[in-house]
């Protein structure tokens, strides 16, 4: 957690931007566009953007993107390292006070809402270290039994955690019930938060179901275009297992299935796009519940007029 170095006055805390939302909105379009015009320099909050080697199918900044506006917080880890909430809130903390320090202004991008709010609501994440051999343990059943297992021990143990967390997500579900099972305690009980020293905007870009289910199509068409087989082949003949995390996630999972014969490209085409509509209800309910996002439609709001905002914003916290 940053160390508070102003006074308690809002308008003299550093100024940090969220600018969150579902899969395909926008996001990283918006971003770039904000900070050419505020100095800015974007943090991602992205939980598969942080993997080296994953471009692809994680939709990252295309490198002239990159080229134009810094980005941080891409290409953390390896496809089978963890990186936990807690390493990554350290992180962005780091990060974004390193950009204060440049008197850039830092903009926290991306549509993992759980990263979002580790950030701008401070959460306490339980330090709780990782038991090997439990791991190890909660590991084997994990790939023996699948998410789905896990996810329903967890329910039974923990059901208030299991009410908070993707039962899809493999690193939560296990997680969660590593905690439960070291500390006897719900995860969710062990949490609390502490805002950072701050003054936060939340901008929220939202749009029509049907057109964001259109925008992803079109999104999945051009990534298979631009190389997502190739990506993703690479990945395995570099050895990274397809049952890590990271190889299970959105688009590789699919890709992979269609690369060892399991499905033809047709059906793995439609099958991502099915399982991002679904991602992306996800996501928009979970930033649908966080407080005080200001949201937009971007079907109906013009560029400028977010842009306006923002710049309203930064003045009256100058």
């Amino acid at each position: 957690m940053p160390s508070a170095t102003s006074n308690s006055a809002g308008a003299a805390l550093p100024p940090l931007v969220a600018v969150v939302g579902p899969t395909g909105v926008g996001k990283t379009a918006m971003s770039v566009r904000l900070c050419r015009r505020f100095d800015g320099e974007v943090v991602s909050a992205d939980s598969r953007q942080i993997y080296c080697g994953m471009e692809i199918g994680t939709g990252k900044a295309s490198p002239a993107e990159q080229a134009a506006i810094p980005h941080h917080l891409l290409d953390v880890c390896a496809p089978d390292e963890v990186l936990t909430l807690a390493e990554y809130q350290r992180l962005a903390y780091a990060t974004i006070d390193a950009i204060h320090g440049r008197g850039h202004t830092p903009f926290l991008v991306g549509g993992t809402a759980l990263y979002v709010r580790a950030v701008v609501e401070g959460l306490r994440i339980p330090e709780v270290p990782p038991a090997p051999a439990l791991r190890a343990t909660l590991e084997a059943e994990l790939a023996r039994d699948g998410v789905g297992a896990l996810f329903a021990r967890l329910a039974a143990l923990d059901p208030l955690t299991a009410q908070q967390i993707d039962a899809r997500n493999p690193r939560r579900v296990l997680r969660a019930l590593e905690i439960f099972l070291t500390t006897g305690q719900p995860k969710a009980m062990l949490e609390s938060a502490a805002p950072p020293p701050y003054r936060i905007l939340r901008v929220g870009l939202a749009q029509a179901r049907a057109r964001l289910y259109a925008r992803i199509d079109e999104r999945v068409d051009a990534m298979l275009a631009h190389g997502l087989i190739e990506e993703t082949r690479r990945l395995l003949d570099a050895g990274y297992s397809p049952r890590l995390p990271s190889m299970t996630s959105l688009g590789y999972r699919e890709i992979t299935a269609y690369l060892r014969g399991e499905n033809d490209l047709a059906t793995a085409r439609q099958r991502i796009k099915h399982e991002t509509h679904r991602f992306v209800r996800h996501q928009s309910t979970s930033f649908r519940k966080m407080e005080g996002v200001q949201w937009f439609n971007v079907d109906e709001t013009a560029p400028e007029v977010i842009e306006a905002f923002v710049e309203s914003w930064l003045k009256s916290s100058a």
